[in-house]
């Protein structure tokens, strides 16, 4: 499926855009090309867009002062992914986000989403839709963190986005749950 149609799909589940609107719209969108490996943020860089996935998959990760990386989000095709507190708060990114495969994304910046909501109600609602979802996946992700056990959480990733065993290497998986490669291994191979 074309971008444009991707996202106009995707927006079209929560609001309410006429055609000419959502040309406007998606006119402030960039659309840009990575590949597999390429960085899209680095720690330290001003953030100043988030990144709508049309094609491939990116990791947001935290690597921390012992060098041992901390998987935040995969980001497969019409999920949204960027640093938010370095986008919403200006300051420096403290998230990697990088390209798992080769990716394809449309950038849209702080500047232009603001604008899009103050001049449409239904932009505004949609991204307070997706930020709550946003909000919602995080608290349960850290409620499996804090109540359930690795092979559980393991089971619980599996289910809900089993097409990540096939675009994810297992080291990036294990990351994800907090394990080394090896303690997924075991589970994997259970």
């Amino acid at each position: 499926m074309e971008a444009k149609a991707l996202l106009q799909e995707h927006i079209a589940k929560t609001a309410s855009l006429t055609e000419e609107q959502f040309e406007y719209f998606f006119s402030h969108f960039k659309m840009l090309s990575f590949q597999k490996g390429q960085t899209i943020i680095s720690a330290g860089d001003k953030v100043d867009c988030e990144y709508f996935v049309i094609s491939g998959c990116l990791k947001a990760f935290y690597i921390n002062d012992e060098i041992k990386m901390y998987i935040l989000q995969f980001a497969m095709p019409t999920w949204w992914t960027s640093d938010y507190n370095a986008l919403y708060n200006q300051i420096p990114a403290a998230i990697n986000v990088d390209c798992i495969t080769d990716a394809v994304v449309l950038c849209l910046s702080n500047n232009d989403r603001e604008k899009l909501c103050a001049e449409f109600h239904q932009v505004e609602h949609f991204f307070r839709w997706r930020t709550n979802k946003g909000y919602i996946a995080s608290q349960k992700r850290l409620l499996s963190f804090m109540n359930n056990n690795v092979k559980t959480r393991y089971e619980e990733l599996l289910a809900l986005y089993p097409q990540l065993y096939n675009l994810v290497p297992k080291h990036l998986i294990a990351a994800y749950l907090g394990v080394s490669r090896e303690t997924l291994s075991r589970l994997y191979n259970s």
